[in-house]
């Protein structure tokens, strides 16, 4: 069997900070937050770099503040994934060097921009990960991609082009459209992550929509399987509200995680190493379930 490492998403969500009974009195800043947290579980999901790209600043601190072998999965910045994008989360100098008719756009979308800034904004971002990557705490780069992303020549050709832009790092592929793994298309999707040696990361979601993957196990990769858990709540996966947290605010009954025990653990038995990350990111929920399914993964 394969490393198996289970940890949350967001460490620093506002509901499991000031809601939640998962951190100290005594943690009050971010760096006291990430020491406890780093004693309690081995990897962490980094979700702030969708919404705002990633600074060497904050990747030097957060590499210092952990153990020696604690893993970060970076989430990819939302420009480069083809989401909106707040036009404010771009870097400044590169903001005001855009288009004029982008001046009073709200959201911008990697297309719209000119190719010499998408340029710079990948190579920022590649930069701001080198000193995890190279003190051996860069798990993953998780390119989770939207829900207009369907299965599509180009589509899986900008995949490969995401593979090869962070070439140095490993990234790990999301899908949110159903097209990726319906009956006619499973065997292709599968085969193109394979032969490309890219990990497919396996889904815990809402069913019933045109973002919905079934909830199967398959490593795509040798090197690297991965799981994310959203929660089951259909409700609140189609909730508009301020913030991410509600659309998962869902905690797993020990049950719903026992399903998961031997796919997981299957999942362990075809790659190196397998990252199993709660997402379901209010309250405390998230640590709840992953003390929960890690202690059902080292009962058998």
């Amino acid at each position: 069997m394969g490393n198996v490492l289970v940890g949350i998403s967001s460490w620093t969500e506002r509901t499991l900070m000031k809601e939640g009974n998962f951190y100290p009195s005594g943690a009050k800043t971010a760096e006291a937050r990430l020491q406890f947290y780093a004693s309690q579980f081995p990897i962490v999901e980094v979700d702030s770099t969708y919404y705002f790209p990633p600074s060497e600043r904050n990747a030097i601190l957060w590499l210092e503040r952990t153990p020696k072998d604690f893993t970060f999965n970076i989430k990819a910045y939302s420009l480069l994934t083809n989401h909106p994008t707040k036009r404010e989360s771009l870097y400044a100098d590169l903001r005001d060097e855009l288009p004029k008719e982008l001046e009073k756009k709200r959201n911008l979308y990697r297309e719209q921009l000119p190719e010499d800034a998408v340029e710079q904004v990948w190579q920022r971002f590649h930069d701001a990960l080198m000193p995890l990557h190279s003190a051996g705490k860069l798990g993953a780069v998780l390119f989770q991609f939207p829900q207009w992303f369907v299965i599509a020549r180009k589509n899986k050709e900008y995949v490969l082009e995401c593979r090869d832009r962070l070439k140095d790092f490993r990234i790990a592929v999301e899908f949110r459209h159903k097209s990726w793994l319906e009956e006619r298309n499973r065997e292709e999707t599968i085969g193109f992550l394979e032969e490309n040696g890219l990990p497919f990361v396996c889904v815990d979601m809402p069913q019933g929509f045109d973002s919905s993957l079934p909830p199967i196990a398959i490593a795509t990769s040798k090197d690297l399987a991965m799981v994310r858990f959203h929660g089951r709540d259909p409700k609140a996966w189609t909730t508009k509200s301020e913030t991410a947290a509600e659309r998962f605010r869902y905690e797993y009954k020990e049950k719903e995680l026992r399903e998961w025990v031997p796919k997981i653990k299957d999942l362990s038995q075809q790659a190196r190493e397998t990252h199993v990350l709660m997402n379901n990111c209010y309250r405390d929920y998230a640590v709840n379930n992953a003390r929960e399914l890690r202690s059902l993964l080292e009962e058998e």
